[in-house]
């Protein structure tokens, strides 16, 4: 049976699932990078100049990990899943930045996914990728069609049920993200606030580049929410309100889910970005303006690149949430 290698890394929390789906379909074995360490990332960083951004020197650590435990591994060159919206550089070309980066990898399995030159053209990206596990299109099509479902039934699972997508996948997928831990914030325990973290999820679902900042947030009694726990229309609607419109791909995780709890569900916003980010500066700002107009509710943002420290994140983090306990109970004083 072929091995497919798929990192650990970039937009492996939004499509997964998916992924898994089409490859078990047509018999496929799919292998996946274990968590990020120091050493993955030491390893990515080492094939690139130092100005790449954290989440690429991440990626191609993840990809080394994989060398020798598949027979190909899966990299997309995702150009844009909207019409007129398009998306950063560093997804458009990383299949062939891998290949000359790191000349030892097994074959790259890639598909051009840009939904400006039309459902035709996706289809046929589609039944090519397929074509190198079988000769039958109609198993290709129910492949895809696989595929497509389980990636919906993701998606509503995560905004249905408010889970995080390693909980999604966990429950979906059965592919264990984490080693199994206590649940720090019990069912019906005291919830001193609830925070919303705005950001792409390989930033946010990443604990190694993010030093544990859900579980840190977790362990002080907050209820921690994400992107994936918004629909679709309100993420949309958030980002027409305040741009017009989107221009950049997976814009709602930022400007979208930062429009919405910055007015809805939050007693605090952490915005998360890497260091070096071009589209993450200009949206992040964008959501800092609006956070500022408002005057509702706390926001902060936090930026990360390999050289963070997990005590400056701690200290920031500290502070903010005990600003946020300190305003709830004054309010809850008043309302008394």
């Amino acid at each position: 049976m072929t091995r497919i290698g798929i990192p650990r890394a970039l937009l492996y929390y939004q499509y997964y699932p998916m992924w898994q789906s089409f490859c078990r379909e047509l018999g496929v074995e799919v292998v996946v990078s274990q968590p990020t360490t120091q050493a993955m990332l030491a390893a990515g960083a080492s094939r690139v100049v130092a100005d790449t951004c954290l989440p690429v020197k991440v990626f191609l650590g993840h990809v080394l990990s994989l060398v020798d435990k598949c027979d190909m591994i899966f990299i997309p060159a995702i150009r844009s899943v909207e019409e007129k919206v398009y998306n950063c550089s560093k997804f458009l070309g990383l299949p062939d930045m891998t290949k000359a980066v790191i000349p030892e990898s097994p074959p790259i399995l890639e598909i051009d996914i840009d939904i400006n030159k039309g459902k035709g053209e996706l289809f046929r990206e589609i039944n090519k990728l397929g074509s190198h596990f079988t000769r039958n299109p109609l198993k290709i099509n129910q492949a895809r069609q696989a595929a497509w479902q389980t990636y919906l039934d993701y998606k509503e699972l995560m905004s249905t049920h408010k889970l995080k997508p390693p909980e999604a996948i966990e429950q979906i997928s059965g592919t264990l993200i984490e080693k199994p831990g206590v649940n720090i914030l019990k069912p019906g325990a005291e919830v001193k606030a609830t925070i919303a973290l705005v950001g792409h999820p390989y930033l946010l679902n990443d604990d190694y580049i993010n030093h544990r900042l859900v579980h840190r947030l977790e362990q002080q009694g907050n209820r921690v929410i994400t992107p994936e726990m918004v629909t679709a229309d309100k993420l949309h609607s958030a980002i027409v309100n305040m741009t017009g419109g989107a221009y950049w791909t997976y814009e709602e995780e930022v400007v979208g889910a930062g429009g919405h709890y910055l007015q809805h569900e939050a007693d605090g916003v952490i915005g998360i970005m890497a260091f070096g980010c071009g589209p993450d500066s200009l949206m992040m700002d964008t959501v800092r303006r609006h956070a500022a107009r408002l005057k509702k509710t706390p926001f902060m943002c936090l930026t990360l690149e390999e050289h963070t420290a997990e005590a400056g994140v701690v200290t920031r983090l500290e502070a903010f949430t005990d600003m946020i306990h300190r305003k709830k109970k004054r309010e809850a004083k008043v309302c008394v």
